[in-house]
């Protein structure tokens, strides 16, 4: 389990990041944290990744607590950060330098089979895609089978079919190992896709507003009502964590009311 306990981040500026994030993401949950800008998303991310170090309170992977990079703990970003002078297999083999040779080569070709890129595999990112270096880059994170991963939106800078098309292509990696997903994201209809639970945050400073179960089978249907109804929930709780003072907090009757509404 991946626990976040009365964590918050004061920048050296006086910034106030993060406030009193408390946040328990159980094994092979897929989270989406949502919310307007400044609510401290990709703060929170880097501090899970050990990239950044709270000011209070503590990150724990099972019984212990992180605070630096991991080895269990993997990101995705918002750019695939490619290395430009390593084929694509090769990029996807980066950091697997403890395996076997066979096992390693087993590992890359069947994530770039599951991920449509087998017959690419000699290629340069150059030669890619944006769509496709993306694809790299989440295969490169499901090779060395982590606890834990972190998607930085990863998908924000593609077009909806490609995104589509890539939320696929995650979910069939992700079936496979069912790592634990935390998955930054400004898309409700994304978040919705993926997750298992959509964490809206409030800013000025970033904290939890509400936590929305979204008990949807898989794989899910974009055109049905349980679908619309979860985008629907999500939405409205974005709109009152926008409009809130920070001292309310939201309220079972306002999820009834919303869900009425809609």
């Amino acid at each position: 389990m991946l626990s976040l306990e009365h964590l918050t981040k004061i920048y050296a500026d006086g910034t106030r990041a993060l406030a009193d994030i408390n946040l328990s993401v159980r094994e092979s949950e897929i989270v989406a944290l949502i919310g307007g800008s400044g609510c401290g998303k990709t703060t929170l991310l880097r501090l899970i990744a050990g990239l950044d170090k709270a000011s209070a309170g503590a990150i724990r992977l099972d019984d212990e607590t992180i605070t630096e990079p991991h080895p269990a703990i993997g990101i995705v970003f918002q750019e695939p950060r490619l290395l430009p002078w390593l084929s694509v297999a090769d990029n996807v083999a980066f950091g697997l330098e403890a395996l076997s040779t066979p096992e390693r080569k087993a590992r890359v070709e069947h994530a770039l089979e599951k991920i449509g890129l087998a017959e690419h595999e000699r290629r340069w990112p150059r030669d890619l895609s944006g769509g496709q270096q993306q694809r790299v880059a989440i295969a490169r994170a499901f090779v060395a089978h982590p606890k834990v991963l972190l998607l930085d939106e990863p998908f924000s800078a593609l077009d909806a079919f490609t995104r589509a098309s890539l939320h696929e292509h995650l979910l069939t990696l992700w079936e496979e190992t069912r790592p634990t997903v935390v998955l930054v994201t400004h898309d409700v209809q994304e978040a919705v896709t993926l997750a298992d639970r959509a964490i809206v945050m409030q800013p000025k400073p970033g904290r939890i507003f509400d936590e929305l179960p979204l008990s949807l089978a898989r794989p899910r249907d974009k055109t049905g009502l349980p679908f619309e109804t979860s985008v629907r929930r999500v939405l409205t709780a974005l709109d009152h964590s926008l409009n809130t003072p920070h001292q309310e907090q939201p309220r079972e009757r306002d999820r009834q009311a919303a869900a009425l509404w809609w």
